[in-house]
C-alpha cells in the first residue's frame, strides 16, 4: 500500500487572552452584577412593599441590557481562546446569582494578573 506524504493539518494553539478584552469583560461583569443587585434589593422591594412599580419598570430593562452585554462580551472573549467549558459555564451561572458578578470580576482580575506574569 503506498504511503501518503500529506500530513494532517496542524492544530493551532488557542490564542492568549487579550488583557484589554478581559478588563472589558470584568467591567461589564461588575455593571451586570450591580444592576442585578439594584433590581433585587431596591426596585423589587419598592414594587412589592411600597406599591411603586416604576422602579422595576426602569431597572428591569437596564439590567436586561447589562445582562445581554455581559453575555455578548463573554462570547467575544472566550470564542476561539480555548477556555475550558467549566470556566465558561461558571461565568454564565454566576451572572444570574446575586453578587456573582463581583465573584466573576475577581476571577477575571486574577486571570489578568496571571497573564502578566512571565
Amino acid at each position: 500500500m503506498p504511503q501518503s506524504n500529506i500530513a494532517p493539518p496542524a492544530r493551532t494553539p488557542p490564542a492568549d487572552d487579550d488583557p484589554a478584552q478581559l478588563r472589558r469583560l470584568r467591567f461589564v461583569s461588575t455593571v451586570e452584577g450591580t444592576t442585578l443587585l439594584l433590581l433585587l434589593l431596591i426596585a423589587v422591594p419598592l414594587k412589592h412593599l411600597g406599591g411603586w412599580p416604576f422602579a422595576v419598570q426602569v431597572m428591569g430593562p437596564i439590567h436586561g441590557v447589562a445582562f445581554v452585554a455581559y453575555v455578548w462580551m463573554l462570547v467575544q472573549t472566550v470564542s476561539g481562546a480555548g477556555w475550558p467549558r467549566k470556566e465558561v459555564a461558571r461565568l454564565l451561572l454566576l451572572a444570574v446569582v446575586p453578587f456573582g458578578g463581583y465573584v466573576n470580576a475577581a476571577f477575571l482580575s486574577r486571570r489578568i494578573a496571571s497573564d502578566r506574569r512571565p
